[in-house]
């Protein structure tokens, strides 16, 4: 969504003088006065609006943190910052154009793209491998994924954490027919505290991990990417296709800036934070700020990239499209040049 703000009014200045008989700019020169100076074009203001994952947490730092240094409004975009009342939101309402941007996950633009021909496409990479591990209590017997095998494991009811399971399983030499899959929807940390199942599987280590340690719960964990699990990126901006091709221009001016809070939140992580607190959901997501310290540490090597935050690599995609495909997530594959388009330079 673009709205423009403009202003030069110098040619209505000389219409309404002519319209009611004023002097023309001759006879104001021959009079010795020199004529008003045109208003000079104000900026250009693009503005966007962006749908965030899941209620402020540690991994948004970075937008807020654009935001309250200017970074933004630097780059000539004012940002409105939007929460989602489904998880589908980002995805649905970014296709539908009702918002610029929203933050997904780049199974779910896979999926949207294969199964339902939704035109979305993703424009950067924020968390660059899985946060979503398989994670169970410290003193559990679990010692490697094949010992799942007649154990319960729950998850969110989500296909994708399915093949996950069975990816790592198989891959440490077990039989994933053998282990009993719950759906706990998003009970994930109290089913494993309450005894309810023996592991969890679409809990996130920057979450879950640091929420139950607050608790006084130590856990371990499976990095699903050990086990054959592609390293696939955790979370991604999306896009319309319509919306890139409108607004290409203003949303690498919007990056830019996100970048820049990238750098800042790198470089000051404990000032970061104290922002992200400040504009935090307080009525409905309160924050505990030892949480978020861990999870920031442990976000942070996984934003990383050599060739620039937000950065996206062909293969990458590849890789998760044939392994979606592998497990029947989706029914055949998208065009690579269709799911992404790198905004790094």
């Amino acid at each position: 969504m673009k709205k423009w703000i403009t202003a030069s009014i110098s040619s209505l200045v000389v219409i309404g003088l002519a319209a009611c008989g004023g002097a023309s700019e001759e006879q104001v020169e021959s009079e010795g006065v020199s004529p008003e100076p045109a208003i000079e074009e104000e900026a250009k203001v693009a503005e966007i609006d962006i749908m965030l994952d899941w209620y402020p947490n540690a991994v948004h730092s970075y937008l807020y943190v654009a935001q309250e240094n200017g970074y933004f409004e630097e780059e000539g975009v004012k940002v409105n910052i939007q929460f989602p009342a489904n998880p589908t939101d980002p995805i649905n309402l970014a296709a539908a154009g009702q918002i610029t941007l929203g933050i997904s996950y780049q199974p779910d633009v896979v999926t949207a793209r294969a199964n339902q021909d939704v035109p979305i496409k993703s424009v950067g990479a924020i968390v660059r491998s899985p946060l979503n591990h398989v994670i169970f209590l410290e003193e559990s017997e679990i010692q490697s994924p094949k010992d799942l095998e007649g154990k319960t494991v729950g998850y969110p009811g989500i296909p994708v954490n399915e093949a996950l399971i069975k990816t790592i399983v198989e891959n440490d030499g077990g039989d994933a027919d053998e282990v009993q899959m719950m759906d706990v929807g998003f009970e994930l940390g109290s089913s494993i505290i309450s005894e309810r199942v023996d592991a969890v599987s679409g809990a996130y280590i920057n979450h879950e991990v640091p929420v139950l340690n607050y608790e006084g719960h130590k856990t371990r964990y499976f990095n699903p990417v050990d086990y054959g699990v592609p390293s696939f990126y955790e979370l991604v901006v999306v896009t319309s296709d319509q919306t890139w091709e409108a607004q290409e221009e203003e949303i690498r001016a919007f990056w830019r800036a996100a970048t820049k809070g990238y750098e800042y939140m790198k470089e000051n992580p404990e000032e970061a934070l104290n922002i992200l607190l400040t504009n935090q959901d307080e009525a409905n997501f309160p924050l505990i700020e030892e949480v978020e310290q861990e999870s920031l540490e442990i976000l942070l090597p996984k934003m990383e990239s050599d060739t620039g935050f937000g950065s996206q690599e062909g293969d990458s995609w590849q890789d998760t499209i044939d392994w979606m495909l592998e497990f029947e997530l989706i029914e055949e594959a998208p065009s690579i040049s269709d799911v992404f388009v790198n905004i790094v330079e």
